[in-house]
């Protein structure tokens, strides 16, 4: 049995609305402070507050901070994840939900990823809806997210770049990169955010799934829209079909089910080629490599394989057309044994660094140092990086 989640999103979704609701379903929010206190970011505060709507029941979560116009990179985010003491797991889904939202609002405003101004997504509050989103995920046990189609209002917002029409632009690239189903609704608000969007084109399947009901929750939103405001999760649990792309366990160990995506490359520069590697462990995928091979007329060329979840498919296929020159790419569903990671820190001389724990069958196979936490403090400290390595070993055979 997988444990799931389904977002019934009659009145759309925020990050809020999200935490409120799997706070509602039974998430300790103690606990969700706490691990959000590892992102070692001050000036924030969350507050679940339990409150009647149109005589439903539910909770509206608050994130308060003291932080004003504050606009951050997406190199600014990935470098606060990485120092922080998040697991390693809930760092990478939050930087790709980070991700979708500088590749959407890069789109929006005819620029690069790398120059995008968060605005609004890159405030404070926002940082602590997604990142606490994917950590309440995490402590509720869930491993799989759906979602209904989304109602998303109409009118017109105020922006960072002035006024704009509902939806914005940011949130129809997001959802359109999916092809997320859309319901007809003109209540005249927005009803889904950047922020909403970003977590449910990332993390969910749009569509309902088959399940054993064990809780659900709501999560109210600020204003009033004549209606009931808010998003409704389904905790549950269901038994995978053999040709479920989700996690399954089998005989107590870990098991999916994934795509290959390959393609040939001739006559593109390695530097481009770089670029597309990095552009797609951004977007989420799980693995990136090439491989030199010998093509017909005794061309060299460079095999491109990446290997993705079948929720990611559609939007690594289309980086990969659009940033080489590919004419086709190759597909191929396969199956694959994962280990159990973990993470946890050691002390050296310069302070906490992460490591990683690799299990199987419940037994403790190998540890090996986190190279983010040891590159930087080379660079800081102006270390060989191999000493850094060798005094964490040693944290480790010590601890």
């Amino acid at each position: 049995m997988t444990r799931i989640a389904y977002f019934d999103c009659f009145s759309g979704i925020s990050g809020d609305m999200t935490l409120g609701a799997l706070v509602d379903a039974g998430l300790d929010p103690a606990a969700l402070e706490a691990e959000l206190r590892k992102l070692n970011v001050e000036g924030w505060t969350i507050t679940a507050e339990p409150v009647v709507r149109y005589s439903m029941s539910g909770t509206k979560l608050h994130v308060r901070t003291s932080e004003q116009h504050v606009h951050r990179h997406l190199s600014d985010i990935a470098a606060l994840l990485a120092a922080s003491a998040l697991d390693q797991d809930v760092q990478q889904r939050a930087l790709a939900i980070f991700t979708r939202l500088a590749d959407a609002e890069a789109a929006a405003h005819g620029t690069t990823r790398d120059e995008v101004h968060f605005h609004e997504v890159g405030a404070l509050d926002a940082i602590v809806d997604i990142v606490g989103a994917v950590i309440g995920l995490k402590l509720l046990g869930i491993e799989r997210v759906y979602a209904s189609a989304l109602p998303l209002g109409s009118g017109w917002i105020n922006a960072a770049h002035g006024r704009i029409p509902v939806p914005g632009p940011a949130v129809l690239h997001l959802l359109g990169a999916v092809s997320a189903p859309i319901q007809d609704d003109t209540t005249p608000f927005e009803l889904v955010t950047p922020t909403g969007a970003a977590i449910l084109a990332e993390l969910a399947t749009f569509e309902r799934p088959a399940l054993t009901l064990t809780a659900t929750g709501y999560g109210f939103g600020e204003r009033d829209i004549g209606r009931l405001n808010a998003v409704r999760v389904w905790l549950g649990e269901t038994k995978l079909a053999e040709h479920d792309p989700a996690l399954a366990t089998i005989g107590g160990e870990t098991h999916d089910q994934v795509v290959l995506l390959e393609t040939n490359i001739d006559d593109q520069p390695a530097e481009q080629l770089a670029y597309v590697a990095e552009r797609l462990l951004g977007q989420g995928v799980l693995d990136v490599w090439w491989t030199p091979i010998g093509m017909k007329k005794g061309r060299s060329a460079q095999m491109l394989s990446a290997l993705v979840r079948p929720t990611d498919e559609q939007a690594a296929v289309e980086t990969i057309f659009r940033e080489t020159t590919s004419l086709g790419i190759r597909r191929q569903p396969i199956e694959r044994w994962i280990c159990e990671r973990d993470s946890r820190q050691v002390t050296t001389p310069w302070g906490p660094v992460r490591v990683k724990e690799q299990r199987w069958g419940g037994k403790l196979l190998g540890v090996a140092p986190e190279y983010d936490d040891c590159a930087r403090i080379a660079r800081e400290q102006g270390i060989a990086l191999r000493e850094i390595y060798l005094a964490v070993h040693e944290a480790i055979r010590r601890e």
